[in-house]
Formats: structure tokens, C-alpha cells, sequence
């Protein structure tokens, strides 16, 4: 009865996390309501067997079935997902543009108060981006400098299929050398290679811009890095990136050659195991699969 009791308690603990994060849009939320999911499929299930003498087992046994079940069901959900992507016409390096309306920043006073401050730290506002994503559907980008154009700040929100906004953020710096140094909390799953002069952390988890942004500061100090002043316009800059990432990837045998990506989709099989590995642990353990 007292397993009964706490999964009905996980069940009704869900559907509240649910409910909020229609609003909130936050990937630390998702994961908690995703174990919780998990979990009541496991034990839910192998309560019901049990109950109602379905099988002749164990309880751990039915458990540890069940759960291994969700785990290859999911892993089949997301493997066809991965194969509809890659032999789908959503770009994976998208193009952006110059975003004229002014409304990259959605009215929701958490997202403002960050605004206010960058403002507040002596960030300026460099330019407003988008890049189509789907149909319709579109990555809105606010980019900011520091005082000395040190220090490139990018917030990006990202709709979600629920109606909502999530905010990622990304701190860039470029040193005396040429190295990039790019701190972020991406939970957008992404699997592939970076340039060698690359040094990319990825910390989904951190969700507050100024403790990302002291996670950087204290990256370029340990390296003893001094950054150089940004020359290129936003705009400029990220279109060339998207142009290097793609060429790298495909280089790897992250990605097809362009010519052949018709017919064989984007990712090689690798890549297509490189992003099912980084989706998973994005979605259960809210890290990326890489490390730099």
C-alpha cells in the first residue's frame, strides 16, 4: 500500500512540474519531471503486475524490466527523431538575420530583470538576430558587448512545443592567440566537433547568467588568456561560424558530404549516435556529452 501511496504522490508531483514549466520553459524542471516519469513507469508497472497477478516474478525483477523498456522505447523514439532530422530540410547550421522588429526579448519579468542587468553590469546591446528554424519558427538572439568589447554575451531564446520560451545564454571570448573560449548553458543537443582552437564548456545546469558569467571569467584567468576586442559584427561573425562548424563536421564524418546529404540525410551514423548520446544525457543528467 506505501508503494502505492508514493507513486500516486510521483504521479500528482509530475503533473504539477508539468503544469509550471508550461510557463517557466526551464530544462532543470524537465529533467526532474522526466525521472519522475521514468520512474513511476517503473514501479507503477510493476505494481500493477503484481497486483493483479499478471506475472509470476519478483518485484525488483518487473521493475528492472520495466524500467529497462522505457529506456529502449525512448531510445527508439529519439533514434527515429535523429533519422527524421537528418533526412529532413530543417537547416542544422542555420543562417541568421538581422531581426528588425525588436522583439527578441519576451515580456516575462524574469528574462527582463536579466536584461536590466547587463544593463546594469556595463553590457551595451550590439544587435538583434534570428534564424529560421522550422517553419515559421524562429531562434530570436540579443547580443551584447562588455565595455571594452572584450566579452561577447549571447541570449538566445528558443521556443518550445509548448507554447513557452526557454533562455539560453553564451559568454565568448577571442585571446591575443586566436583561441575562442565559449561558456554556455545550451541544453539544445548538438553532438559534433569544434574547431581545435576551440575551447568549449557547456554547463546546461547553470541557469543564471551572472554565476555563467563568473564561470568564464574564472576559465580565462586559470588559462591566463587575455581577450582581444571584437571586430566583426555579430551578424558576420555567427554566419561564419555556422559556415566553419558545418565544414568541420563534415570533415570529421560528423556529416555527410553536402552532395550526398539528399539522399543519406545529414548525419553519418556516428554522428546520428554522437546526438542520441548527447540528447540523452542533456535529458537525464542535464550535462553535455562532450568536454573540453
Amino acid at each position: 500500500m506505501l508503494v502505492t501511496y508514493l507513486i500516486v504522490g510521483a504521479m500528482v508531483t509530475s503533473l504539477v512540474l508539468m503544469q509550471v514549466n508550461l510557463r517557466l520553459g526551464s530544462p532543470l524542471l524537465a529533467i526532474v519531471e522526466r525521472w519522475l516519469r521514468w520512474l513511476i513507469l517503473t514501479f507503477g508497472g510493476a505494481q500493477i503486475c503484481r497486483e493483479w497477478n499478471l506475472i509470476d516474478r519478483p518485484y525488483w525483477v518487473l521493475a528492472l524490466v520495466f524500467f529497462v523498456a522505457w529506456f529502449l522505447i525512448e531510445t527508439l523514439y529519439n533514434w527515429l527523431a535523429i533519422s527524421a532530422h537528418s533526412l529532413s530540410s530543417l537547416p542544422l547550421f542555420p543562417r541568421y538575420s538581422v531581426n528588425a522588429t525588436g522583439e527578441e526579448w519576451p515580456v516575462q519579468p524574469r528574462l527582463l530583470r536579466a536584461r536590466e542587468w547587463l544593463r546594469a553590469e556595463g553590457f551595451r546591446q550590439v544587435q538583434a538576430l534570428k534564424a529560421e528554424i522550422g517553419s515559421g519558427v524562429f531562434l530570436r538572439v540579443s547580443v551584447y558587448h562588455d565595455a571594452q568589447s572584450l566579452m561577447r554575451v549571447q541570449v538566445t531564446f528558443i521556443p518550445q512545443g509548448n507554447g513557452s520560451v526557454s533562455v539560453c545564454y553564451a559568454v565568448t571570448t577571442v585571446t591575443t592567440d586566436g583561441a575562442r573560449y565559449l561558456t554556455d548553458n545550451l541544453h539544445i543537443p548538438f553532438g559534433g566537433f569544434y574547431p581545435e582552437n576551440w575551447f568549449v564548456e557547456r554547463r546546461p545546469w547553470c541557469r543564471s547568467l551572472p554565476r555563467l558569467l563568473a564561470r568564464h571569467r574564472a576559465r580565462l584567468d586559470r588559462a591566463g588568456m587575455t581577450g582581444v576586442p571584437f571586430t566583426t559584427e555579430p551578424l558576420a561573425d555567427f554566419n561564419a561560424v555556422q559556415r566553419e562548424l558545418d565544414q568541420i563536421n563534415t570533415e570529421l564524418g560528423f556529416l555527410h558530404p553536402a552532395g550526398k546529404r539528399e539522399d543519406l540525410g545529414k548525419f553519418t551514423h556516428e554522428g546520428r549516435y554522437r546526438v542520441w548520446k548527447e540528447i540523452w544525457m542533456l535529458n537525464y543528467l542535464g550535462r553535455s556529452a562532450r568536454y573540453e
